[in-house]
């Protein structure tokens, strides 16, 4: 059903949904656009709407060919809508579902893009503060990069700033995605635009691995790891690309690059790239403590399986998200809780075709090495005892043997 937002604009379909609102396929003055319409609680802060009102220059001001347009900010009763280009094509989720992890080359390529937009953002004094794969839309309607990757465009600047108000989040609260948080975020300081970095770092490592490098299990886990854990080298990838990633998803923010230079570095690598498969790693194990505290998604009755990740995105023929959020809000872990995390280098991928802990199949190896070492067990205790035998018993003309234990009459 349609509804008018403003006085301007007509939202016709729902596009996807989302933890900060609802995307809907609209119409303008100037054709299709986008149309990002907030939640009603949103609408109904006060404060929210005047920090919305204030970001209106600067998120207007951001023109970049890889980076999706706020046309038009609207405020008009309960209604509090962001205005963008409609883009034709999918979102990085929603790709890398398909494909699960994506060639070098085309990985790089993407990521480029990405710094490009974040390099002129930053310039503008904006930081994303929630840069991941759904927040990055491929135009499919744009001519192919190396590697066939289609033009990138990030998309949902300011968004997750409007909604870290004062009012609505402490100092002691977190916002943001857990798997792409930079660790100065998780104890409480000030987000600048090394997170983006970092944020990014971590988008590129998924798109090559297929998974992230610290997460899994319970939110509080992927945080702790943020801190305490080093990330797990990828095989099959040119070195100098591992040390940018490594050097982009460096503890202390100063150490990462800046957009400019790793979008610079990362187009560097592009010819290296040329022509290299798909990594062949698999996912790392969850520890015990993820396993017991996120149980794998169960699919309802004659539905299909509950998926971990979606994307809400500003496309045509977008799927709704999944039960993972745009924002999560958490308490910023105290030191000792930090401190007692396992330091050193995060879980190892699991090799290809091993079975994961906990699997029928898992079960049936163990059973078959129990198996196993229990015949050894009893052929070395076999041995023992003939062993123990010979060396005690009589010669067959009834002298003791050489070297017995046999006592003298």
């Amino acid at each position: 059903m349609a509804r008018k937002i403003g006085s301007r604009y007509t939202a016709n379909q729902i596009l996807g949904r989302g933890s900060a609102g609802t995307v809907w396929l609209g119409e303008g003055p100037e054709g299709p656009v986008a149309i990002k319409l907030l939640r009603e609680d949103l609408a109904s802060d006060q404060e929210l709407v005047g920090r919305f009102v204030q970001e209106r220059t600067a998120l207007l001001g951001l023109e970049h060919p890889h980076i999706v347009t706020v046309r038009d900010l609207v405020v008009d009763g309960n209604d509090l809508a962001l205005v963008m280009d409609l883009v034709r094509g999918t979102d990085l989720r929603t790709r890398l579902e398909r494909e699960r992890r994506l060639a070098p080359e085309a990985a790089v390529a993407i990521v480029a893009d990405v710094a490009d937009a974040l390099a002129a953002a930053h310039a503008a004094g904006v930081v994303h503060r929630d840069v991941k794969p759904e927040n990055v839309l491929l135009d499919m309607q744009g001519p192919l990069g190396p590697g066939g990757a289609h033009p990138a465009l990030l998309t949902d600047f300011g968004v997750a700033k409007l909604i870290d108000a004062p009012r609505r989040t402490r100092a002691t609260k977190i916002i943001g995605t857990p798997d792409y948080l930079a660790p100065e975020i998780v104890e409480g300081l000030p987000p600048r635009a090394s997170v983006d970095i970092y944020a990014l770092a971590t988008v590129l490592y998924e798109l090559l691995a297929g998974f992230t490098p610290f997460g899994g299990g319970h939110p509080g886990a992927v945080l702790r790891r943020h801190v305490t854990e080093t990330v797990v080298p990828l095989p099959g990838i040119p070195e100098e690309l591992w040390q940018l990633i490594v050097q982009c998803l460096a503890k202390a923010p100063a150490s990462r690059l800046r957009a400019s230079e790793l979008a610079a570095r990362l187009r560097e690598q592009l010819p290296t790239l040329a022509g290299l498969p798909p990594l062949d790693v698999d996912e790392p194990d969850l520890s015990e403590e993820a396993a017991e505290e996120e149980p794998a998604p169960t699919a309802p009755a004659g539905g299909e399986p509950v998926r971990r990740r979606g994307a809400v995105s500003l496309v045509q023929g977008a799927r709704p998200d999944s039960n993972r959020d745009t924002h999560t809000s958490m308490r910023v872990p105290a030191p000792d809780e930090l401190a007692g995390g396992a330091h050193g280098t995060a879980r190892a991928p699991r090799p290809t075709g091993a079975p994961r802990p906990g699997s029928a199949k898992h079960r049936a190896a163990v059973r078959r090495r129990r198996i196993t070492l229990g015949v050894a067990g009893v052929a070395v205790a076999a041995l023992v005892s003939v062993g123990a035998w010979w060396a005690t018993s009589d010669g067959p003309d009834g002298s003791p043997r050489p070297g017995s234990t046999t006592s003298a009459p």
